[in-house]
Parts: C-alpha cells; sequence; structure tokens
C-alpha cells in the first residue's frame, strides 16, 4: 500500500462533462405546484398540488379511487379505533351513503368506540386516571350491549360485525346515526370485527363468553376473506391499524388466491400518521408485489382522511 505522503489529489479539469438539456432529472417545472387564488373550488386546489413526492401519490390514489367507484369495483376499507377517535365517522358513513365503500373491516377496538358514540356520543376514557384503581375498561353499558348483540347474532349464524350492527340499526340510541356499524346495516354493506382476545376492553366484563367472540370474528374473518377476494382492480385501504387488521389481510389474500381467486391489480393504501412496519410490508408491498401498486399516505387521520373523501367526492362529480 502506498504511504500517505505518495496520494495525490485527483485532477478534476479533465472531468467529461454533459449537457444538463439532454440529462435526465426527476423534477421538472410540469410536476410545479400552482398558486390557488382567493375563492378557487377545492378542486382547484387539487389541481394545484405539485405532481411530487406524497402529493403526486396523493392525486394518483383519489384518481384510482374514483376509477373503480365509477367501474363498481370493490372500496374495502379497513381501520382501527384511531378514526373514530379523532371524529371521522360523518366522513367516513358519506362515504359508504355515496357508494364509495363497499366492505368495512374494524379490529375490535373500533366497534367498541363506535357502540359507546351511538350510545352516550362520547368514547375514549382516560386510561391512565382508572387504571391505577383498576378501574379502567369497566364501563358496564358497552361490554353488555356488544356482548349481548354477539350472544343474539350467534345462533343466527351472523359474524360480529353484522350482529353489533343490527343491534345499533334497531335500538333506539341517541346517536346512533352517528355510527359506522349502524350504517353499515342500514345501507347493507357488509362490516366485519376482527378480534384478538385480550385486547379489548369488553373482554374483562362478567357477560363475556369468549367461545362465541372467536366463533363471531372468525366468521367475519371468512366474510373478509371473500370481499378480499373481490379486490382485482379495486382499492384497499387501511387507515390507522398498525398490526390486527395488516396482518389479517394478508391471510385472506394468501386464502383468496389459494383458493384461485385473481387478485393481483388492485391498488393498496395505508395512511397513518407513522408508517409503521406490518402495514408498510403487509398492505403496501407484499399483496401488491404480483402486480398493481400500493401507497402511503403519511399524516394526521383528522385531515387527511377527510381531505382524501372530498377529493374523491370531487372526481367522482367531475367526471359524472
Amino acid at each position: 500500500m502506498k504511504r500517505r505522503s505518495n496520494w495525490q489529489p485527483l485532477d478534476l479539469t479533465v472531468i467529461q462533462t454533459s449537457s444538463l438539456r439532454k440529462r435526465k432529472s426527476k423534477v421538472d417545472v410540469s410536476h410545479f405546484a400552482s398558486p390557488v387564488l382567493s375563492g378557487s373550488s377545492f378542486q382547484r386546489f387539487i389541481q394545484s398540488l405539485p405532481r411530487i413526492l406524497a402529493a403526486g401519490d396523493f392525486t394518483e390514489v383519489v384518481s384510482r379511487i374514483v376509477t373503480a367507484v365509477k367501474s363498481d369495483q370493490m372500496v374495502l376499507w379497513g381501520m382501527g379505533a384511531h378514526p373514530i377517535k379523532v371524529g371521522l365517522n360523518p366522513v367516513i358513513i358519506n362515504l359508504m351513503e355515496r357508494g364509495v365503500i363497499k366492505g368495512l373491516a374494524m379490529n375490535g377496538a373500533g366497534i367498541v368506540h363506535d357502540v359507546e358514540i351511538a350510545m352516550a356520543g362520547k368514547t375514549s376514557e382516560e386510561v391512565e386516571e382508572g387504571l391505577g384503581e383498576g378501574a379502567f375498561g369497566v364501563t358496564k353499558e358497552t361490554a353488555e350491549f356488544i356482548n349481548g348483540a354477539l350472544k343474539a347474532g350467534y345462533n343466527a349464524g351472523w359474524g360480529f360485525g353484522e350482529a353489533v350492527g343490527k343491534a345499533l340499526n334497531e335500538e333506539e340510541l341517541p346517536h346512533k346515526k352517528m355510527s359506522i356499524g349502524a350504517a353499515a346495516c342500514r345501507l347493507d354493506i357488509p362490516l366485519t370485527v376482527h378480534v384478538a382476545i385480550g385486547t379489548d376492553v369488553i373482554h374483562i366484563h362478567p357477560s363475556t363468553d369468549g367461545s362465541i367472540i372467536g366463533e363471531m370474528t372468525y366468521r367475519d374473518f371468512r366474510l373478509f376473506a371473500s370481499l378480499v377476494a373481490s379486490l382485482q382492480k379495486g382499492i384497499y385501504i387501511n387507515v390507522g391499524s398498525a398490526v390486527i387488521l395488516p396482518e389479517v389481510f394478508l391471510k385472506a389474500l394468501s386464502a383468496a388466491r389459494n383458493l384461485g381467486h385473481r387478485v393481483e391489480d388492485f391498488v393498496t393504501l395505508n395512511m397513518d400518521f407513522i408508517q409503521h412496519y406490518r402495514p408498510t410490508q403487509n398492505v403496501v408491498r407484499r399483496p401488491t408485489a404480483k402486480g398493481g401498486k400500493g401507497f402511503a399516505l403519511t399524516g394526521h387521520h383528522e385531515i387527511m382522511v377527510p381531505l382524501l373523501a372530498a377529493a374523491i367526492l370531487e372526481g367522482l362529480e367531475d367526471t359524472a
């Protein structure tokens, strides 16, 4: 090896250069944003976004969802509890009523919070305040309503989502119009609920029957797999579920393909304020490896979901 004193600086005066005009560039002015004038429409705002990175992904996702809806393809909406806890039920219900969302999946916490909204118009207790005294998660009405609905639906052959949705829709609850579960029943949109035993507050209540919960959520897994089997040319959207639904979705997709359903050319979208490992792998990347395209949009649900919903509805009106 040469001694350090023998090293000589490279001669950069003989570098071979190329023309900017011939060089391939990732960004050009056609991708740039444009100013939005005072009084402009929402559609004008969407059109003003740069076609770069997340903004480009956002406009492409909206276009693909609009195309899927116009073609009567499956738009399957999976969600955790957080969208409910930040006040998005009316936005999601509107997408259901407008024919955008054709199937819904929740984790167990989602249905708990949805039921509490319907029953009392409020949800989400302070964990720290009650945990020290063992008073966290022991609200009587929530558990008895859900567990009662499950027991009533068990013998009828319903799944978890259908049983709770029917109970929500049939009861005279003061805030029923704000319930996603009640809206799903009213609109005849399949709702599945995917539960891990011990994750939800209702599981510590005397009214809980683990065998019924297990059977009902398994029925829903089979129904969810059927919805996933119909995703060719459609869209799967995961909003705020970091573990349960990404895992359930991957297994449902494998089951659908194993049974001969062609689910290759479709779009997936993960929306969360942090991009976690499982949604990145199990929603965005692995399912679309054979075709289609996966997207990830990062941001607060209380901003991003209304923005997505408004852009979709604007796009549908624009192409009507």
